[in-house]
């Protein structure tokens, strides 16, 4: 595909916003913060953890975090192809900025699309490597990357897609030893895409097995899994998984209750995989950050999204975090305070009660990708807009942290955005939570 990332698949799924707000796999005006939801928050966190006059203290933990996208080559490596030293230096380069720019963890994707980035027995070589699928790159970049980053003082998470195949529709331009052309009724064409089918138990058991081998393999951190889940809604088409529908959906009052069934089982499978193979190895996930509008369900937050992730990726967020399935959930917060349709203010209190009294930890996801874009609203043309989502934030004893989307735009950081949130925020070193 063209660049196709977070950013853009989830340009796409917003369509429907009233007000459209592009997220990548997930966004006031200029001058202070507008009041929505500025002064309803609870106390202001604990003088520990909150930033004073100096930045946090050394004892603070908080999460600050950056993604490290891998699909299409949209953070690294800067394209296919490159020789091994060249693919190295780019990624040690990713983790050098992260120390300068006084973040504590990096959130690598490893598994973009039913392929890897480590020697993988499963699945092949992931073609944004070398631009072919299959082909060695020459060296292990998974187990790489966990090193140097350890040796910098950076948690590595090791983020996979669990389901998406190929940005493509074609079978036969996937390597030929893969999976999913030995296997090919478990693979769902949909939106000119390739997904493996959720509702199949096998699909499920055989994800789960890819991604646990990296954990095997290698000390990571956390194993973190961003929004796409059943893919996002595409206009007039429907994802055909009847085969399996008919043949495991017979206890279920309708498909979509089934269908939230398989994702819930994947979440809960996972975590128990993931404690059995490296016990004390996290798990977090990236949802897009509506659950529910509150339109839909009393229960949800007051927006009015296009996207629904209980209805629509059949992901049911809410119930992760309150049922403490994660360790933590980082939702993507994708839009400006004041936002007319998705509030960034709102949906911080959101989260905030929806972790209140769970041990799930809540970091929020932030469109660092989106300040300085021209094609984005003024709020985001105003580089202060990113640090007054942390100082609204800090408002809430349950936010632990932030996660920048992504490595690219830390490195550009056209307005100045990310800068101004070090400059204010980040003067202090500060431990991840755990």
């Amino acid at each position: 595909m063209a660049l196709i990332s977070r950013r853009t698949l989830a340009r796409a799924a917003l369509s429907a916003l009233a007000t459209p707000a592009p997220v990548p796999g997930g966004p006031g005006p200029t001058g202070p913060a507008p009041a929505a939801g500025a002064g309803t928050g609870p106390a202001v966190r604990s003088a520990a953890a909150a930033p004073g006059p100096h930045g946090p203290s050394r004892a603070a933990a908080e999460m600050r975090g950056v993604w490290i996208a891998s699909v299409a080559n949209r953070d690294w490596p800067s394209r296919p192809g490159l020789p091994a030293d060249r693919q190295r230096a780019e990624l040690i380069a990713h983790l050098d900025r992260a120390v300068r720019h006084r973040l504590n963890t990096v959130i690598l994707q490893v598994r973009p699309a039913a392929d890897a980035l480590w020697p993988s027995p499963y699945e092949p070589w992931s073609e944004w490597l070398t631009g072919t699928q299959g082909r060695h790159p020459g060296w292990d970049p998974l187990g790489t990357a966990v090193e140097e980053a350890h040796a910098r003082g950076l948690e590595l998470h090791a983020w996979f897609n669990p389901y998406r195949v190929a940005n493509h529709d074609d079978p036969s331009r996937l390597a030929a030893s893969h999976p999913a052309r030995t296997h090919p009724g478990w693979v769902v064409p949909y939106g000119g895409r390739l997904y493996y089918d959720p509702g199949r138990p096998e699909v499920r058991a055989f994800v789960r097995r890819a991604m646990l081998d990296a954990v095997a393999r290698y000390p990571v951190d956390a194993v973190h899994f961003d929004d796409y889940f059943y893919p996002y809604p595409v206009a007039g088409q429907t994802f055909d998984d009847d085969e399996s529908y008919d043949r495991h959906g017979g206890a279920f009052p309708g498909r979509a209750a089934w269908r939230r069934h398989n994702i819930d089982t994947l979440v809960r499978e996972t975590a128990a995989d993931i404690r059995r193979v490296r016990p004390g190895t996290r798990f977090g996930i990236s949802p897009f950050g509506v659950w529910r509008n509150a339109a839909t369900d009393p229960r949800g937050s007051e927006t009015r999204a296009g996207v629904q992730t209980y209805d629509d990726l059949y992901a049911d967020t809410r119930t992760w975090v309150r049922e403490h399935w994660i360790d933590y959930v980082v939702p993507q917060l994708y839009w400006h305070i004041g936002h007319a349709d998705a509030d960034y203010a709102a949906l911080v209190a959101w989260w905030s009660e929806v972790a209140e009294g769970t041990s799930t930890l809540l970091y929020l996801g932030e469109a660092l990708y989106k300040a300085g874009d021209a094609g984005q609203p003024s709020a985001w043309q105003d580089p202060v807009e990113l640090s007054r989502h942390l100082t609204l934030a800090a408002r809430y004893p349950r936010v632990r942290g932030h996660v920048f989307f992504a490595a690219r735009d830390l490195a550009a950081d056209p307005a100045g955005a990310m800068a101004r949130v070090v400059a204010d925020h980040y003067r202090g070193p500060a431990r991840p939570p755990r």
